[in-house]
């Protein structure tokens, strides 16, 4: 028997695998903000700043399908070199970073919620490019003034797929505080995480990321004022890990040049595609819903061919990933974020009606995809 979830009337539950919203008010997409550091370079900027003129390095880059990414570089010295920075600076540099942007995404998405820093009752940070004790959320609390009250939690370490991870907690947490506001920031410093050098490995890498912070906001029940804007609601979450390519992507110590560097597999791309349709099958299973009833794809930026592998997939048009591929072209793969970055840029569109459906995805080490599925 299939579930018609289009006759449901908005915001409430349905019956068969959705039961469980029943028991408990279905938190809401409310706000969304994000953030860059301040300074934008072409792929051929950032490969002259560093001198690099090996042609195979150079066309990594070139063909990467970014345009411009947001970065902060090691200043030059008195003859216009920058050198590599030790893992300490880069430490300091991933603090410094993730306070600026991740204060100005969490203002913008509060404001885009039409709530304040006094609403907030439970704060999620996420990040993959630093690591912190305390945690980026305690720091926040302190730097914002925000209520010392405020509930926390720091997923670290998750790569790009930790902020649909994140939103699955902080969804959880919402359901069982009616009215109370939670967000998730996700906020990625790949500045941080950079080594300079000669090799494929990093070029590959250093071509791809860029700076960058995302928040949304989610509240369960109507105890709150309506939102500005329209607010799904979240349904359901689906993961799929591939224990066989766990090392596909890492971010590991790099013994020669003393400090951590990023791994990533040529073959993930390929390896993203060939499980796509599993996760987003189980995402949909009970639901009634086939994937061509989907209306809005949000997918993670995470490179040209990924995003390829998984529009060959999934059937996908080049439409429904049109705000993948933009948020690719204007920042790069900002991380953890990226997929906030999409859903701002389709709420700008002003194109999603009541009773459509969306789904979310992000993939990372483990190797994982994450899914998520949403209905205005």
């Amino acid at each position: 028997m299939t579930i018609d979830m289009t006759a449901a009337p908005e915001g409430m539950a349905l019956p068969g695998v959705l039961d469980d919203i029943r028991m408990a008010p279905a938190p809401r997409i409310t706000g969304v903000g994000t953030a860059v550091s301040p300074t934008s370079y072409s792929q051929r900027e950032v490969l002259d700043a560093f001198g690099i003129t090996d042609p195979k390095v150079r066309s990594v880059f070139l063909n990467s399908a970014i345009e411009r990414r947001n970065l902060t570089l090691p200043a030059e010295d008195a003859h216009g070199v920058r050198a590599p920075e030790s893992q300490g600076d880069l430490l300091d540099k991933h603090k410094a970073l993730a306070l600026e942007m991740g204060a100005e995404a969490l203002r913008a998405c509060l404001k885009n919620a039409g709530a304040e820093l006094a609403d907030l009752r439970h704060l999620c940070c996420v990040t993959s490019t630093g690591f912190l004790t305390p945690g980026l959320s305690a720091l926040l609390i302190r730097e914002l003034g925000i209520d010392r009250h405020c509930s926390r939690a720091d997923i670290v370490g998750m790569g790009c797929n930790a902020g649909l991870n994140a939103l699955s907690v902080e969804a959880g947490w919402a359901a069982s505080h009616p009215g109370e506001l939670a967000v998730v920031l996700c906020v990625e410093a790949c500045s941080a995480a950079y080594a300079m050098d000669s090799t494929m490995r990093t070029a590959v890498v250093n071509s791809l990321f860029g700076d960058g912070a995302a928040a949304v906001a989610l509240v369960a029940g109507d105890e709150r004022e309506p939102t500005p804007q329209p607010a799904p609601v979240v349904l359901k979450f689906a993961s799929c890990i591939i224990p066989e390519a766990v090392d596909a992507m890492r971010y590991d110590w790099d013994r020669d040049q003393g400090r951590f560097s990023f791994f990533l597999d040529p073959q993930i791309p390929y390896v993203v595609g060939a499980h796509a349709e599993i996760v987003v099958d189980r995402l949909l299973e009970g639901t009634g819903l086939r994937r061509s009833d989907i209306r809005h794809w949000l997918v993670h930026s995470g490179g040209k061919k990924v995003i390829d592998a998984v529009v060959v997939n999934l059937g996908l048009t080049r439409h429904d990933v049109r705000h993948t591929v933009g948020v690719l072209r204007d920042h790069g793969n900002v991380s953890s974020g990226s997929f906030l970055f999409s859903y701002e840029r389709l709420l700008e569109e002003g194109v999603t009606r009541p009773g459509e459906y969306g789904v979310l995805m992000t993939m990372g080490p483990g190797s994982t995809i994450e899914t998520a599925l949403i209905r205005w």
